[in-house]
C-alpha cells in the first residue's frame, strides 16, 4: 500500500471508529425499543436539510448547513418520539412512512437541480474517502459530549430520540445513510443474544468491517461506503455463527 492510499485509508478509518462510537450503543437500544427504521427515518430527514442547504447554495458555509441538518434531524426526532407515544402499536410501519416521505421529498427538492444525482448519491453512499481532519475534530468532540451524556445523564425517551438525531446528523455526513444504518444495525443484530460481552463483539464486528471494506475498496477501487457495508455484514454473518456455534 502506498502512502497516498494510506494517507486517504487512515482518515477514513477513524471517520469510522467515530461513527461507531455513538452508533453501537444507539442501535443497541434501538433494537430493544423495536424501532429499527428509525435510524433511517432520521438520517434521511437530516439528508433531506442538508438537501435543502446545497438547494439554497450555503455549501461554502459549512456551520450553517450542520445547523440546518441538526434542525431537520431534531425536528425529525421530536417526530419520532411523538409516533412511538401516539401510536404505539403502528410505530414500525408510521416511522416507515416518515422515512418514505423524506427520502422522496428530497428528490423532489432537487428535482431542478443539474447536481442533483451527485447529491443523492453523496447523500446515500457518503464520501468516507474524503473526509478532512476538520470533520473528523468536529465529529469527535460531538461524539465524546453525547457518549458523556449517554453515560452520566440517562435519557428519557424524547432525549434518547434528540441524541441519536444528533449523532446522525453528523454521522450521515461522513459516510452517508447507507453506512448509518450499518454502522446501528449491523453489530446489534449479529449480538442480540448475546448477555455477556456485547459491546466488545459489537465493536469487533464494525471495526473490523471498515478496515476489510476500506482495504478491498483500495485493492480493487471500490466505491468505500458500499465495499463497508458488504465487509460488516459479512463479518457480522461469520461472527454469529462463530458465536452459535461457541454456545
Amino acid at each position: 500500500m502506498n502512502n497516498i492510499e494510506f494517507d486517504i485509508l487512515l482518515p477514513a478509518f477513524l471517520a469510522g471508529i467515530l461513527v461507531l462510537a455513538t452508533h453501537i450503543p444507539l442501535g443497541i437500544k434501538i433494537l430493544e425499543r423495536r424501532v429499527i427504521f428509525a435510524d433511517l427515518a432520521v438520517a434521511q430527514i437530516a439528508g433531506l436539510g442538508i438537501l435543502f442547504a446545497c438547494l439554497l447554495d450555503l455549501t461554502d458555509h459549512p456551520w450553517l448547513v450542520q445547523a440546518i441538518a441538526a434542525a431537520s434531524a431534531l425536528c425529525g426526532a421530536a417526530l419520532l418520539s411523538w409516533i412511538e407515544q401516539r401510536f404505539p402499536e403502528v410505530k414500525e410501519a408510521a416511522i416507515g412512512l416518515t422515512f418514505v416521505l423524506a427520502a422522496s421529498g428530497g428528490v423532489l427538492l432537487m428535482s431542478h437541480d443539474a447536481h442533483a444525482g451527485e447529491h443523492l448519491k453523496d447523500l446515500l453512499v457518503g464520501q468516507i474517502l474524503w473526509v478532512t481532519p476538520s470533520q473528523l475534530i468536529a465529529t469527535a468532540l460531538l461524539s465524546a459530549f453525547l457518549l458523556g451524556v449517554w453515560r452520566y445523564r440517562p435519557p428519557g425517551q424524547l432525549g434518547f430520540y434528540a441524541l441519536f438525531a444528533l449523532a446522525v446528523t453528523a454521522s450521515v455526513q461522513l459516510v452517508g445513510v447507507y453506512l448509518v444504518f450499518a454502522s446501528l444495525i449491523v453489530p446489534a443484530l449479529a449480538t442480540f443474544s448475546l448477555c455477556r460481552s456485547r459491546l466488545i463483539w459489537s465493536f469487533f464486528i464494525g471495526i473490523t468491517g471498515y478496515a476489510a471494506g476500506l482495504l478491498l475498496s483500495a485493492r480493487f477501487d471500490l466505491p468505500g461506503g458500499a465495499a463497508i457495508v458488504w465487509a460488516m455484514a459479512l463479518t457480522a454473518g461469520l461472527t454469529a455463527l462463530l458465536l452459535n456455534a461457541r454456545r
